[in-house]
């Protein structure tokens, strides 16, 4: 593995200039109007010698986003020896460098396409790679879901500045420890799981927080991940909920205001919280996920 640090918090900077720009247009009435929308920059993935992928993303992140997204595809594992994340900003180009040879190119070949809305690609092995999974016991208390959800609504972030993005948070009860955003929800996923993986973070106790759709990929990166437990703000998908059930990943969904759903690995949750002191999401911090298109 790399060598290990403290873990920095991270929650997102929607004041960063890298990522945003301002465009001109009109509105409804044709009136001139201007607004900020978020910059995406593609970025280059290398495992040692061999390319992988191109991805589209922000790039606030790309040591995390590119270790996340190789730990994510199986190509890389939690006990691997990584001796160098070398990103040069120039070439858009990263470059992961392990102590062992690599060769993915049967690999590669077996891609298809996910449900992700940036083109996620999700590799042939990826099933097997969770099916001896066992999911740690935790628990789920509705204190911390209502909590959690309500600080994430409600912090600045690059969505309410300029829409157009997902965001995944890493919880330790009701408390955001790793916030990331991206025009993908799997690029946002990944980049928490390049987190925990490079500061050594111990995921049993987590909770994964999700504006986007719970589907077979979000299942498949929690379960790896080894985080037993996923939130959404958004909506299901049959082979999401099916894959849940299989490995006993608690997954909720529809988590608006009072409400939500969940179905799968429902012994979790720990109903601890008094319904009538609980708000209603305000309008201001209501996201496309109401739609359930996340």
């Amino acid at each position: 593995m790399t060598e290990k640090t403290t873990a920095p918090v991270i929650v997102p900077d929607p004041d960063d200039p890298r990522l945003t720009e301002r465009v001109i247009g009109i509105d409804q009435t044709g009136a001139p109007t201007e607004i900020k929308v978020p910059v995406e920059r593609p970025l280059t993935l290398y495992l040692n010698a061999q390319e992988i992928v191109t991805m589209m993303t922000i790039n606030d992140y790309p040591e995390y986003l590119a270790l996340g997204y190789l730990l994510n595809q199986n190509m890389l594992k939690y006990d691997d020896v990584v001796t160098e994340v070398e990103y040069d900003d120039d070439l858009q180009v990263v470059v992961v460098r392990t102590e062992h040879h690599t060769n993915f190119e049967a690999k590669l070949k077996k891609r298809t396409q996910t449900s992700g809305c940036a083109q996620g690609t999700a590799f042939g092995d990826l099933l097997e790679a969770v099916e001896k999974v066992a999911l740690p016991k935790a628990e789920l208390r509705t204190s911390w879901l209502y909590q959690m959800t309500h600080t994430i609504n409600t912090m600045p972030s690059l969505y309410l500045e300029a829409g157009a993005i997902h965001g995944c948070v890493l919880c330790k009860e009701s408390t955001p420890v790793c916030y990331t955003e991206d025009v993908g929800r799997h690029n946002a996923v990944d980049k928490i799981a390049g987190w925990i993986y490079r500061h050594n973070v111990d995921p049993a106790d987590k909770i994964l927080y999700t504006t986007g759709r719970l589907t077979s990929e979000m299942v498949i990166k929690t379960v790896r991940m080894g985080i037993p437990i996923l939130v959404s703000r958004s909506g299901f998908t049959a082979w999401g909920v099916d894959l849940a059930r299989q490995v006993g990943l608690t997954l909720v969904g529809r988590a608006r205001g009072k409400r939500f759903i969940a179905l799968s690995g429902e012994g979790r949750i720990v109903y601890d919280q008094n319904l009538d002191y609980v708000e209603e999401e305000s309008m201001r911090h209501k996201r496309k996920g109401e739609a359930d298109n996340g």
